[in-house]
């Protein structure tokens, strides 16, 4: 048995405030659009005592103990293939009553048939009979604010955090259930694979005052790892570099436009990291108190300095000339390619390029570099979230509904070395996958069925188990306990903040700026500009409320 790739990936893009603020029915902004009846928290967090009485209990459940147990925020690893007669069952009862269910996702690719032999197996399974909408993952902000002012909401949507910007947050206090009643304290124990869920995963799914989310748990060790091609950094004899001077020289020692090899990608997000900028994937990740004061990430020198590092880049032509004009092919591609030397990227692109490229072409050979600080030595890292991507249940939902929803999330929370786990992960034997050597290798069919969907309804604790390709889970695994020995949490570590809406709209152009900065197309006096009228247009304001609801709420880095 081999794992759930679904890891929780940042992507290059964020939710678009403008367009949820413009899904609006006859023009009313998108929180009156949600209902004037909603009496949950509007804005704020919920933390301490007040979070306690609505957190689930938790239990912890290993049916496999882990080959690589966590330390340092990391995930579990596995090694092992566990035998189809030695699959442990989690889930003792068919538990669904066979609530018709509409499920609303993001699927990156072309979404396979609604009636495939995946979708069946799983709702016979679980005892549902869900229906999948699969939305186009690179434009599922668009979609999702269409829906979320509108009168025709899925029972289930699923929302990733990178879409939580703008409106987004108070349209799910207004529009999703109150999970409580079914999950709060020792309710959960009534499913076990849930109580297993970690309580800081749980925390991040507070939204509005009340446990509205079914979470997809990840490590907060950033996932984001610039990688390398070790057979040929290893046949040159090339140094990894400890810090920004020596990366940029690497860079020029690597290129060679006439060979078509760059050195690079787009390295801003490394930049992010080796330079010691605040997570920022949420607007609380951007906030952190400094000597008594809240500071943004943009407001912080190091903020400038990785951006003026990562335009070096492009300005000494080490990056691929694609990576300039945005969304020209796929920068994985170009680096399996041998165009590209060194990309950054989700730490799952370790697993499934190793898989990809291991008939391809042999000598192939994937590593992450650690992620040095700018000036040599250890860096600063920052923690990323507990958990990033859930699913909701539709307000006024039936109990028998909700109960449905729930037994779908209790089958897809199974740990590693169950049978729920293992036809969730790969779907039906002889359509989906086949066994060689003991362990399931996906069919060419099962590639396209068995991929996001269920994943997303809920997950178990973080784990990374790639028996196929075992030195891609040590590594791996690994890589994350090296670099969460130099990570932090920042003052709202895995807190969901719901901001007023007056000041929802304050940072909609900045990602943007940053990869107009870094490719030259503004300077970076511009995001110094932007920087000023954010602070002059309400982030001081902002950041007060911010310092107010700390006060209130305590820090999670406390």
């Amino acid at each position: 048995m081999t794992p759930n790739d679904a890891v929780s990936s940042r992507r290059s893009f964020l939710a678009s405030t403008a367009v949820a603020a413009a899904a609006v029915a006859g023009g009313m902004p998108l929180l009156a659009a949600c209902g004037g009846g909603e009496t949950a928290k509007k804005d704020g967090t919920t933390t301490g005592k007040d979070a306690q009485k609505i957190l689930p209990a938790f239990v912890a459940r290993t049916v496999v103990a882990p080959d690589i147990p966590s330390k340092n925020g990391s995930s579990d690893g596995f090694f092992r293939a566990i035998p189809k007669d030695g699959l442990a069952t989690s889930v003792a009862t068919k538990r669904g009553k066979g609530s018709a269910i509409r499920v609303m996702a993001p699927f990156w690719g072309t979404p396979p048939a609604a009636d495939n032999a995946y979708y069946t197996a799983m709702n016979e399974a679980i005892g549902v009979k869900a229906t999948w909408l699969n939305q186009d993952g690179a434009v599922y902000d668009q979609k999702l604010g269409a829906i979320l002012a509108s009168s025709d909401i899925p029972d289930v949507v699923v929302v990733p955090g990178w879409n939580l910007g703008g409106k987004i947050p108070s349209a799910i206090n207004a529009k999703f259930e109150d999970l409580g009643p079914y999950l709060s304290g020792d309710k959960v124990k009534a499913y076990p694979n849930l109580a297993a869920i970690p309580t800081d995963a749980w925390q991040r799914s507070i939204f509005g005052g009340s446990l509205r989310g079914l979470p997809m748990p990840a490590s907060y060790v950033t996932n984001i790892a610039p990688f390398y091609r070790k057979d040929v950094f290893d046949a040159k004899g090339w140094q990894l570099p400890k810090s920004a001077d020596e990366f940029f020289a690497l860079a020029k020692e690597i290129t060679s436009a006439r060979a078509k090899v760059w050195a690079c990608g787009d390295m801003t997000w490394t930049a992010y990291n080796m330079f010691g900028v605040l997570s920022g994937s949420e607007k609380s990740l951007g906030w952190n108190l400094v000597d008594g004061k809240l500071i943004n990430r943009i407001e912080t020198p190091e903020y400038l300095e990785a951006l003026e590092w990562t335009r070096k880049l492009f300005d000494a032509g080490v990056v691929h000339p694609d990576e300039k004009a945005q969304n020209q092919g796929d920068a994985g591609n170009r680096f399996t390619a041998g165009q590209v030397l060194i990309y950054n990227n989700d730490l799952s692109h370790w697993y499934a390029k190793t898989a990809e490229q291991a008939a391809q072409n042999p000598k192939f050979a994937i590593s992450a570099m650690d992620i040095p600080g700018h000036a040599g030595g250890s860096p600063k890292l920052w923690a990323t979230n507990p958990a990033n991507i859930w699913a909701f249940v539709k307000k006024g939902s039936s109990k028998a509904v909700v109960e449905d929803v729930l037994a779908m999330a209790e089958f897809t929370a199974a740990p590693y070395g169950t049978k729920e786990r293992m036809l969730t992960d790969y779907g039906v034997e002889g359509v989906d996958h086949t066994v060689k050597n003991g362990m399931p290798v996906k069919t060419d069919q099962g590639n396209i069925e068995v991929s996001s969907s269920w994943l997303f309804v809920a997950s178990p604790a973080p784990y990374v188990a790639h028996p196929d390709f075992p030195e891609a889970t040590r590594a791996t695994v690994e890589w994350q306990q090296r670099m969460g020995a130099f990570t932090s949490k920042s003052s709202f570590y895995g807190m969901t903040v719901v901001e007023p809406s007056q000041w929802t709209g304050l940072m909609n152009d900045f990602e943007q700026l940053e990869k107009d900065v870094v490719r030259g197309r503004k300077k970076v006096s511009d995001m110094q500009q932007a920087v000023s009228e954010w602070k002059s247009k309400g982030g001081d304001q902002l950041r007060d409320w911010y310092k107010k609801l700390l006060d209130t709420s305590g820090s999670a880095a406390s």
